[in-house]
């Protein structure tokens, strides 16, 4: 057994351990929490096993299921599936901590609760590491259960609303997108003799096909991708399911499920049908930067804090959008490492938020107010987070971003201006909600005790007894964001390792799309 097919099993085999635990709330936390450590550890020796100047898949395992249409259980990861395998790993004993002493739905379980989240992280491992076309949607599709669980089952009070919503748009995208892959199953047939959903295999014969073919094939992919991405105009899903779900559940969904759209792009309709790709870059572009000005507009007008943290993704998805179809080694690096360091700074943004919510109740910005009075180190956390969200420089969203902005300005010019407004905007919503929910004098209905009395709210002279009693970070809130304060800080600094990991593998992708860098095709460094 390959250590890449152990960490799908693990979680797989945890979260079945961990529902049979219900009963006992203790033990089921703990051996949930036992199990994902397990998995950091099995990532930890997947990175170390990978050689990034290796074959492009590596961990590889293969086992058939259906051969009548060379139909298997194929599994491997280049560089970019790597690191979002990793990002998994990370995230969910973090989740699972910020989680353990959350007020769920009466009836729920953190138990139940738990399980789903291993569940989802098993599926969510085997969608990135799924090297056959047909056990991909299988996976893209199934992966939506115990997230709709998750939502419907333990969110906020239009939970059962946000599910449906999130469940159909995502499974309608997968239908499209299983249209493509039959589409790229019969074209193989027709030039191999016998129909395939070997990407390896699908990916030299459909690089061949004429352009109608691939146009249709791409279109089926792309708006599977962009649903799950996701990108204007497909993104209405993501406000909803990122208001009503848990906090937890929110940094799943928007540190790493989005994510599987990018990647979709970068692992199949790029090397797939790379004529189609490059022929439709212009629309793919003016959603991308739509993205990035709808997001961050939207984002300043908001009044609820989670679904600030949703348009602020959009926002970013936009970026990400643009360096992957920029078509320079600079700007894919870029967006593959803004990828993870979203997940990281969005993941930080989404817990502080959440321990923010937690303290005062409600999830309305105007009901907050001077808050750093109160939690100077949860201020203090939420300030890295916004500044790592709005890409500063030591953070590790700069990297990511510059790599963007010079990689794709030599080949897209206009489109690159209109984002870079984009980067204005994000410095503006991040540091008015910062300064609305933490500066001045304590103020709000979150914070203050509805016994001071008519005109207590506000009054920066408030007697300390008539303020709720909020408390600064716990020992058990500083392990959870210790972690992610470190990543930010350190891949600030020292993005190297990542980028190291990373570069071959986006090389490999240019490759098959047919594209060089327009600097290096002129002599250039």
């Amino acid at each position: 057994m390959t250590v890449l097919l152990a960490l799908i099993l693990l979680p797989l085999f945890g979260s079945v351990v961990v529902g049979l635990l219900r009963g006992n709330e203790q033990v089921a936390k703990w051996t949930a929490l036992a199990f994902s450590l397990v998995e950091v550890v099995l990532a930890a020796v997947a990175w170390l096993e990978y050689d990034p100047a290796g074959a492009r898949m590596q961990l590889t395992s293969s086992v058939p299921w259906i051969p009548a249409f060379d139909i298997n259980l194929s599994f491997g990861v280049d560089g970019i599936a790597l690191v979002m395998v990793a990002v998994i790993a990370l995230l969910l004993p973090l989740v699972l901590g910020y989680s353990w002493g959350e007020k769920l739905p009466a009836g729920r379980t953190h138990g139940g609760f738990f399980s789903l989240l291993l569940l989802e992280q098993a599926l969510t491992v085997g969608v990135f590491a799924a090297t056959d076309v047909f056990l991909f949607y299988v996976l893209f599709e199934i992966m939506l259960i115990p997230m709709y669980f998750l939502i419907g089952g333990y969110g906020g009070e239009q939970r059962t609303y946000a599910a449906v919503k999130f469940f159909l748009y995502s499974f309608l995208g997968g239908l499209i997108m299983l249209a493509s892959a039959i589409g790229a199953y019969v074209y193989s047939a027709q030039v191999l003799g016998q129909g395939t959903f070997d990407w390896a295999k699908l990916v030299p014969v459909l690089a061949d096909a004429p352009t109608d073919v691939q146009v249709w094939i791409f279109l089926g992919f792309f708006t599977a991708f962009a649903i799950k991405a996701p990108l204007v105009p497909f993104h209405t899903w993501l406000p909803d399911a990122a208001a009503q779900a848990p906090i937890g559940v929110a940094v799943i969904v928007v540190g790493v499920l989005d994510k599987v759209g990018t990647f979709g792009f970068l692992r199949y309709s790029l090397p797939l049908t790379p004529e189609a790709s490059k022929l439709l870059t212009p629309l793919v572009l003016v959603l991308a930067v739509l993205g990035v000005l709808y997001g961050s507009l939207q984002a300043f007008g908001q009044d609820d804090l989670k679904r600030f943290i949703a348009y602020v993704s959009i926002a970013h998805f936009g970026f990400i959008a643009l360096g992957i179809f920029a078509f320079t080694s600079q700007s894919q690096v870029g967006a593959v490492s803004y990828m993870i360091n979203h997940s990281i700074a969005t993941g930080m943004l989404i817990l502080a938020i959440g321990m923010v919510i937690s303290r005062g109740g409600s999830t309305r910005i105007a009901d907050y107010g001077g808050m750093a009075r109160l939690t100077p180190l949860l201020a203090g956390v939420l300030l890295v987070a916004g500044l790592s969200t709005l890409s500063l420089p030591g953070t590790n969203s700069f990297i990511s971003e510059f790599l963007v902005l010079i990689g794709a300005f030599p080949t897209q010019p206009v489109y690159t201006v209109l984002a870079t407004v984009g980067m204005v905007l994000a410095a503006v919503y991040v540091l008015r909600i910062y300064q609305q929910v933490m500066q001045g004098p304590v103020r709000g209905d979150a914070l203050l005790a509805s016994a001071a009395g008519p005109g207590a709210v506000g009054d920066p002279e408030l007697p300390e007894k008539h303020r709720r009693g909020i408390t600064d970070l716990d020992l058990r809130e500083k392990a959870v964001l210790a972690p992610l304060i470190v990543l930010v800080l350190a891949l600030g600094f020292y993005p190297k390792p990542v980028l190291d990991v990373i570069g071959p593998s986006v090389g490999a992708t240019m490759s098959e799309v047919g594209v060089t860098d327009p600097v290096t095709s002129q002599g250039g460094n």
